[in-house]
């Protein structure tokens, strides 16, 4: 037995003796955070049409030395645990069996973004992140964080790539339901109990890694354009509070997260670098290791260096500010800002090429292989923590008192905005537009036309326009406003029969007009029917308030400043408004 492999050494000895016997090539494999996929019954991907994924499973681990994946779709509990110990047999097969880091985007809730995070499926649902800071209760978030680590940990998953800590300035910012909304110090009390529940006071065999996300704060996009693609890549702050999206950030380091990753954007008219945070070292290893004392590990989002195939349409890699640059000379910018992974990237041969040829010091890749040893042992991936039980998998993945937690969880973030004749009572004929009638039908008599019905009830989504690229179709940008024809046939409703609307807000709707022809208005941010109905009849409390207001107009959305807070002029709805029952 080598050092490395003894359970009762230290940490660091193990550490520096796994470190010693690594050729460059097992070094640079460790550098790279890639995706995964599996099939259906649990085993790992041999073959691949390149659609999604380039390489192969056994490509990648055994071909390429890389062990750290996160895992693309939804599967059942017990297939996912299959695959993981599959996975973990075929990296302790390699020469030095180094085990796999596996980890995963956000899996419980209900926005459904290959790019971004996944539906429940078989995991507990809960609200989004938004609608965890509509109840504002650090304690619940808690409770959260260590449900989805008991669940992820069940699988297989030891690092999170959540929670996204961004402050939702730029109301029209695709990435805003997966934050704590547009108050700092909401969203830094918040995080602190979100990590602690994933990882516990500090890392150890029973954590899930947090790799809270994107520094140093993503939300003041300029138009709230994404920077995963080329037209969202700018970054700015005309309201000069740059600092202020720091805050959250600081309480995570606080609390002890074990991973940061700097967002895509590229800042424009302040004193940094006008390159992408994930290539900035005045961000990276001026402001976030030197100044706030970072020690953790940094990877940056994925697909920096190398464009890519998603869904069989070419993108560009997000290099902004870089893209003139070769992809060795973006990976060696990338380790000189301080970053030590690369996400969604698979290829270590450039970091060899880069080493080789002395643009880069074997010693920097030492750093940054250091790190990364230290995590997988502290998380036990070396000992008793490589393989998980497919059957207790089975068992905890949403487990009913988990599952309990979400939908209660669900109830208490619906936020009532206006409440006209709430709670409802007895049995009224019931019309109803994005409500299962199935589920109606347990609190009133179903009807088919709003002629018929005593009251209706109409659920809605947060417009967005329609992007005709397939990838970016999944993430909900451009105007707030329901379209003419749209909201002439909501309004038409409206004034024929009371009627209780319900809008999911993954982004603050202009809705104006419904807010004031509705008989009743409730905000939702993934929430099931039976809550929804619950809240209308009474049944369960409705505690959200507004996690960032609601704007009057799109002009005034136009006109608001992308990095202040709750910034359009004369909003229908304020920051923290709701209703009680």
């Amino acid at each position: 037995m080598h050092p490395y492999q003894d359970p009762s050494r230290p940490v660091a000895e193990r550490v520096e003796d796994l470190l010693a016997r690594m050729t460059l090539e097992e070094k640079a494999g460790q550098l790279f955070h890639s995706m995964l996929m599996m099939n259906p019954d649990g085993t790992p991907v041999t073959e691949t049409d390149g659609s999604m994924l380039e390489c192969t499973t056994p490509e990648l681990i055994e071909g390429r030395g890389l062990t750290h994946f996160n895992l693309l779709g939804s599967y059942g509990a017990r297939e996912m645990a299959l695959w993981h110990n599959a996975i973990q047999e075929m990296a302790a097969g390699t020469r030095l069996g180094i085990p796999v880091s596996l980890s995963t985007d956000p899996r419980h809730a209900f926005t459904d973004n290959i790019g971004a995070s996944f539906n429940s499926g078989a995991f507990s649902a809960w609200p989004e992140a938004l609608g965890l800071a509509a109840i504002r209760d650090p304690e619940l978030v808690f409770r959260f964080a260590d449900t989805v680590r008991r669940e992820y940990l069940s699988v297989g998953f030891r690092t999170a790539l959540h929670p996204q800590i961004d402050l939702a300035t730029e109301p029209r910012w695709s990435r805003q339901s997966g934050t704590f909304g547009s108050d700092a110090a909401l969203t830094g009390e918040l995080v602190r109990a979100y990590v602690l529940g994933l990882q516990g006071e500090e890392l150890g065999r029973d954590s899930v890694a947090a790799m809270v996300k994107h520094f140093p704060g993503g939300g003041p996009q300029k138009d709230g354009e994404d920077p995963h693609f080329p037209h969202g890549k700018e970054q700015i702050y005309p309201g000069g509070l740059r600092d202020h999206h720091l805050e959250p950030f600081k309480a995570a380091i606080a609390a002890g997260c074990s991973q940061m990753m700097p967002y895509y954007g590229q800042p424009v008219g302040t004193d940094w670098e006008e390159v992408g945070f994930g290539f900035n070292r005045g961000v990276i290893q001026g402001l976030l290791r030197d100044e706030l004392g970072f020690t953790g590990i940094v990877c940056t989002d994925w697909g920096l260096l190398n464009d890519s195939e998603i869904f069989g349409e070419h993108h560009e890699a997000r290099a902004w500010g870089v893209e003139h640059l070769s992809v060795a000379e973006r990976a060696a910018k990338a380790l000189d800002a301080g970053a030590d992974q690369f996400g969604g990237e698979e290829c270590p041969e450039v970091i060899v090429e880069l080493v080789a040829s002395g643009r880069v010091a074997e010693s920097r890749v030492d750093a940054s292989v250091r790190r990364l040893l230290h995590e997988k042992f502290t998380l036990g991936l070396f000992d008793e923590r490589r393989y998980v039980d497919p059957d207790e998998a089975e068992e905890t993945v949403g487990r009913a008192d988990f599952t309990a937690l979400g939908a209660a969880a669900q109830r208490r973030s619906l936020t009532v905005l206006t409440d006209g004749p709430l709670p409802l009572a007895g049995r009224p004929k019931l019309y109803v537009e994005g409500v299962d009638p199935a589920a109606a039908a347990a609190y009133g008599e179903t009807v088919a036309t709003p002629a018929e019905a005593d009251l209706a009830i109409l659920r809605l989504r947060t417009p967005f326009e329609d992007r005709p690229n397939k990838f970016e179709s999944f993430f909900h940008s451009g105007s707030l406003a329901f379209p003419d024809a749209e909201l002439a046939g909501i309004l038409a409703l409206l004034k024929t029969t009371p009627t209780v609307v319900c809008v999911n807000l993954e982004r603050p709707a202009v809705l104006p007009e419904i807010a004031e022809h509705a008989a009743a208005l409730i905000a939702d941010y993934g929430a099931s029917d039976e809550a929804l109905l619950d809240v209308a009849f009474g049944r369960a409390k409705p505690e959200g308030r507004l996690p960032f207001e609601l704007p009057r107009s799109m002009a005034a959305v136009a006109a608001s400043r992308p990095d202040v807070p709750n910034d359009t002029e004369d909003p229908v709805f304020p920051y923290g408004h709701g209703l009680e029952l």
